[in-house]
């Protein structure tokens, strides 16, 4: 190919390269190779195909729903007899029954005689020593009969007892010693309080006298309210 002359030397090599790939291209025949390609039918590639296949079986028959592995594992739960053994389960193991005379013999209690029983609580204390602070708890239903949780005076809590959870002993008038869970976040008994009120017959109205002879040791004095406006409380 005869290059002009007017060009500049740039315009001469780009003429020069373009003329030799045109040469290259016809040797290789890839023009028609290129032409044969568009004429020819498209296939789809391998990942298009795997999802088609996978939107038709689905379509055909939905998998069911996919669960995790340790969800998987777990034996299969039938709540109707679930709940039947459940129930079977209450009543082989009824509520124990608060057995106690005061249950028996005593009804309601007035105001009149809840207020006999704080005085007299009130009384007994003033007559401890005083070495070993103490405090009177009048019980209520909460305390004696549902729940059996018994709040402690918050003072004598953080100026007596410890800051942290602990075991406290409750000692009876017979010396018998009673374990509970002293809550310190919640400045109370839990767990072992219930026992010794069912066992000391503990009722609504009744009043206590909480004396800690140790630091983590409660002599407990009972006064017992009474029904009728003639009879007195007893200790």
């Amino acid at each position: 190919m005869a290059i002009d002359k007017g060009m500049s030397p740039y315009e001469a090599a780009r003429e020069r390269t373009v003329e030799e790939n045109k040469r290259k291209m016809e040797a290789l025949n890839l023009r028609h190779l290129s032409a044969a390609l568009a004429l020819a039918p498209k296939t789809p590639s391998p990942m298009k195909q795997k999802r088609r296949r996978i939107v038709e079986a689905a379509a055909v028959a939905p998998s069911p729903p996919r669960r995790s592995r340790r969800l998987a594992n777990l034996p299969e739960v039938k709540y109707a007899e679930g709940a039947s053994n459940g129930s079977e389960r209450m009543k082989r193991s009824p509520r124990k029954p608060i057995d106690s005379i005061y249950l028996a013999t005593r009804g309601s209690i007035s105001m009149e005689a809840r207020l006999e029983a704080a005085r007299k609580a009130e009384e007994l204390e003033s007559q401890l020593d005083p070495e070993f602070p103490s405090f009177v708890k009048p019980m209520l239903h909460s305390h004696v009969v549902r729940g059996f949780w018994l709040g402690l005076p918050r003072h004598f809590c953080e100026t007596y007892l410890p800051k942290r959870d602990a075991i406290v002993t409750l000692v009876d008038e017979k010396d018998e010693e009673f374990d509970t869970n002293y809550l310190a976040y919640k400045n109370g008994l839990s767990g072992g309080w219930a026992g010794f009120a069912l066992d000391h017959g503990l009722l609504d109205g009744d009043a206590t006298v909480f004396q800690l002879i140790k630091p983590t040791t409660f002599k407990v004095h009972i006064i017992r309210a009474t029904v009728g406006d003639g009879n007195e409380a007893t200790k």
